[in-house]
């Protein structure tokens, strides 16, 4: 994205609601967590992360990023199986403890197993 707000992309697929073919269950925790539509972000970049296409997807803070991969990857678990899926990874424990939190709450996984692992490295003195 430029600063000017001009959207660069190759993907020309764009949905400017929640019509996306997404699980039912996934569809009432985006409506609960209080979206009406999606974001512009979302609009460009749900479909092609559900597709598995390489995604990089910049915009501001509060944009709606982490919701798109959070929906993203709720969309491709199966809930029946029980064993790692997905991987998250973020720089900090703070992150790590919110992108949780949002895909519990979109997910509807609460009382679920969904583990926030960090991992601190202290540089040498």
């Amino acid at each position: 994205m430029e600063p000017d707000g001009i959207i660069e992309s190759n993907w020309t697929e764009i949905t400017d609601n929640f019509d996306m073919n997404l699980k039912e269950a996934l569809l009432r925790g985006i409506y609960a967590y209080g979206y009406e539509k999606p974001s512009a972000i979302q609009q460009r970049a749900i479909i092609p992360c559900i597709k598995g296409y390489d995604v990089i997807a910049q915009a501001q803070s509060g944009t709606g990023k982490t919701d798109t991969f959070a929906i993203s990857i709720l969309q491709q678990l199966d809930m029946e199986q029980k064993e790692t899926q997905a991987l998250v990874l973020a720089p900090t424990r703070e992150l790590a403890q919110q992108i949780q939190k949002v895909i519990i709450a979109l997910g509807g996984l609460h009382g679920s197993y969904l583990p926030c692992l960090h991992w601190r490295h202290q540089c040498p003195q």
